[in-house]
């Protein structure tokens, strides 16, 4: 399922909007202020972002040119009452990608955002990501650390994919279930727990440098550069764990 964010303060078009492409297979997560929608697209890289322009605090404007000063490739749509020339210049001069006025249909708004998906750059996506000696390929589905190539279910896959994807920061239990599972809460299960001993067994046994640490109290990390000591602090769970390091190979 595809995850976007949605940045609206006004609860009834943010209730609609969201009903409305739950309906039509998409999972929305919803920022009801600026401050917020940079925080989330901080930690989440998300396809495509419906931004309203105007916020309280942060406008979507000011969003819009912070996102793009941060390196974000996310599909920008900015949905607002706003609709003269000047506006529309202003929106997609600080980086929208297109800009949709209220009020708008709301098959529009989903033939739109369709487009902008297809148009979407997935390059960054299609490169192997590299932590330490773990190399894992998007596009070819393949995992590799050092000589050897290893073997993951598809949910395993899509567990580490997003882990290697947020190298060296620590990861909720809760961002986990509802990036990967597509969990809108957490349930009582050791669902993650039990995928992690999995992608353990599979990525780390035998090794002499674990990648994959605990952070008691707040969730799990992907990183590398610690060797023996980072195995003998992940076996503790401690509550500080050794940075590491990602990079994309073109």
């Amino acid at each position: 399922m595809t995850r976007l964010l949605l940045v609206e303060d006004d609860p009834r078009i943010s209730g609609f909007v969201r009903r409305g492409l739950k309906a039509e297979g998409y999972v929305v997560d919803l920022a009801e202020s600026g401050r917020e929608a940079l925080a989330l697209a901080a930690e989440a890289a998300y396809p495509l972002i419906i931004l309203d322009r105007m916020l309280p605090g942060v406008d979507g404007i000011a969003v819009c040119r912070e996102l793009r000063a941060h390196g974000s490739h996310s599909m920008i749509l900015m949905l607002t009452a706003k609709d003269s020339l000047k506006d529309k210049v202003d929106g997609f001069s600080s980086g929208a990608d297109d800009y949709l006025t209220k009020p708008f249909a709301f098959d529009e708004l989903v033939v739109r955002l369709q487009a902008l998906l297809r148009r979407g750059p997935h390059l960054d996506e299609e490169r192997p990501l590299i932590v330490g000696d773990l190399t894992l390929d998007p596009s070819g589905h393949s995992v590799r650390r050092g000589g050897r190539d290893i073997a993951l279910t598809a949910r395993e896959f899509s567990l580490l994919l997003y882990l290697m994807r947020h190298a060296g920061k620590v990861v909720s239990r809760t961002r986990l279930l509802a990036n990967v599972w597509g969990y809108s809460f957490e349930p009582g299960t050791k669902t993650v727990d039990v995928y992690i001993r999995y992608l353990r067994r599979k990525i780390d046994e035998g090794e002499a440098e674990p990648l994959i640490q605990t952070v008691r109290g707040f969730g799990y990390k992907l990183a590398a550069g610690g060797g023996l000591a980072a195995s003998k602090a992940t076996a503790r769970e401690p509550s500080q764990s050794v940075a590491g390091d990602v990079r994309c190979r073109a």
